[in-house]
């Protein structure tokens, strides 16, 4: 059982595991493999690096990768110190990136030349900092779009104007003692900052979260222990982008256990399905089901491939039956949580039955409360009906970085942070998540989530992934719109579609806009919606 004494800040986490398990494998790429005593190493030099360059208590570091080993260094390291890592979504555009390093007043920030799925940073950064390029002196930056940021640090073989390069960073270690570093980690608390993530802004510009090691690290243990029942013989398989809650929580529940974080630089199933019987996964944290569709509709599946003891994924009930069916031998369980509650507030258990664990995301964990309240009248709603799930906990942060306005917002006079989303707790309190509230549709007078539209286009076996947005109607207020993405080399048409309806949901549930599309605009793990609404709906397809 994990209480509270248990708890370690993610630096003492790890020097803990570097005494149990020096020599075994923690981060695992296809090419390549560290041991913890090599991560701590690693770690404690780019600490020392960072600290050299006037890095202290408090400072931003901001972390701008693909999934790499730098990553992990940095992220740690900068946590050595008491500086704050901020990883960033490698996926923003300029505008989008030079917001977030401003908002997040970055002293340094770390980024790679390598590119990958067709990202360039450096010209990314070049184009978001105009005046980069003009630099003189790469560690004292003077940049007006973004006037805390003093340097930027490249990882590879490139040196552009502006940019320190590898070879200079890593020649600062030798001007700070490693007993420095260590006495600043005897000084972290679990209550400090670990870390400020920035939600996936699928509505507006993200704001960022500052979220303590307790709420990081805690229900990462508690997930491992008492969800996933990881040893030191495990070996955990998570493909999802580093500055991501979903990878930065396995890590932690991998240290607590001394087992393995089996990672790729990009998911692409082929390897990937490789890799997994190469490296003998046991574990799987895929999270989403498209990853999940991906390798279970690869040719090169194999059930026995993917014979796992456990697979964390998150989907509509009915996707996660069929998948379930197609991975006999593993039990798939189910998570809720958000960046504001430490990335994860409750997760299915194994001894559930099939039901529960498809149709639920388990229960809390121990030291976080919940309450569903309606959104109308704030009245606190009985068992399985559903409202705004409201949380209380060690695991809330408090407060959006530079956002007063969004933190009243945000919490109840007597400290319960509004989720936003749609949720139900069951009689023995597992939580069911039935979408964003904002997420609800308005059609002639009836309430329509569009999580459940959404859940029953997924049931099709020619479609991959759907999206449902309201469009403004001139007779019912507010009328859906789908928008679907079909599997490869599937075909099907819009009057298939709305047959499909017919007599299965009700008419006003029924799209009355389909658009095809072929990539989605996205944020960290997820469509920005908003953006959709720009997107050419053509004509209208069902009713009036």
């Amino acid at each position: 059982m994990l209480v509270v004494s248990d708890v370690y800040t993610l630096p003492d986490l790890l020097a803990r595991a570097v005494n149990k398990f020096p020599d075994s494998d923690i981060v695992v790429f296809p090419e390549s493999r560290t041991t913890y005593k090599e991560l701590y190493e690693r770690a404690s030099k780019a600490a020392c690096s960072l600290k050299s360059m006037g890095i202290g208590s408090g400072d931003s570091v901001g972390i701008l990768m693909s999934n790499c080993l730098e990553f992990v260094d940095l992220l740690i390291g900068s946590q050595l110190i008491g500086a704050v890592p901020v990883p960033i979504n490698a996926r923003y555009k300029a505008k989008e990136l030079a917001y977030v390093i401003d908002d997040a007043e970055l002293k340094v920030l770390a980024t790679t030349d390598r590119i990958v799925e067709h990202v360039d940073f450096v010209s990314l950064l070049q184009e978001a900092f105009p005046d980069l390029e003009r630099q003189q002196n790469p560690m004292e930056l003077e940049l007006k779009e973004a006037k805390s940021l003093n340097s930027i640090i490249l990882f590879g073989e490139r040196k552009p104007t502006g940019m320190l390069d590898t070879k200079t960073f890593q020649s600062l270690f030798d001007q700070t003692n490693t007993e420095e570093i260590e006495i600043s980690r005897s000084r972290l608390q679990i209550r400090d900052i670990a870390m400020m993530m920035y939600t996936s802004g699928t509505t507006a510009n993200p704001k960022g979260c500052p979220i303590t090691h307790e709420a990081l690290v805690r229900p990462a243990m508690e997930a491992g222990r008492t969800r996933f029942y990881i040893s030191e013989k495990d070996r955990m398989w998570d493909p999802l982008p580093m500055f991501h809650m979903s990878f930065v929580l396995p890590l932690i529940a991998c240290i607590d256990a001394g087992a393995a974080l089996l990672t790729m630089e990009y998911f692409e199933p082929k390897l990937a399905l490789s890799y997994m019987k190469s490296e003998s996964a046991t574990l799987n944290f895929a999270s989403f089901p498209t990853i999940m569709e991906a390798l279970l509709n690869h040719e090169d599946y194999d059930p026995e491939i993917l014979n796992m003891r456990i697979v964390n994924n998150v989907g509509p009930a009915d996707l996660l039956v069929s998948m379930q069916e197609r991975m006999p031998k593993t039990l798939q369980i189910s998570a809720y949580g958000l960046t504001e509650c430490g990335g994860v507030v409750s997760f299915g258990h194994v001894e559930d039955s099939l039901e529960k664990r498809t149709q639920t995301s388990g229960r809390l964990f121990r030291g976080i409360q919940a309450q569903i309240r309606d959104p109308e009248t704030d009245d606190i709603l009985d068992a399985n009906q559903q409202g705004e799930i409201l949380i209380k906990g060690y695991c809330v942060f408090e407060g959006y970085h530079n956002a007063p306005d969004k933190n009243q917002e945000a919490f109840t006079e007597d400290g319960w942070f509004r989720t936003g989303d749609l949720c139900s707790l069951d009689e023995e309190g597992r939580v069911t998540y039935h979408g964003r509230i904002k997420d609800m549709l308005k059609v002639g007078g009836e309430n329509v989530a569009a999580l459940e539209i959404e859940a029953y286009f997924d049931s099709h076996n020619k479609i991959l992934i759907s999206q449902v947005i309201g469009i403004d109607d001139d007779h019912l207020g507010e009328v859906p719109a789908v928008f679907i993405e079909k599997k490869p080399g599937e075909e099907i048409s819009k009057e298939e579609l709305i047959d499909f309806c017919k007599g299965q949901i009700s008419n006003f549930k029924i799209p009355r806009y389909i658009v095809f599309v072929d990539e989605w605009p996205m944020s960290s793990t997820k469509v920005q919606k908003f953006k959709l609404k720009n997107l050419d709906l053509g004509e209208k397809v069902f009713g009036n």
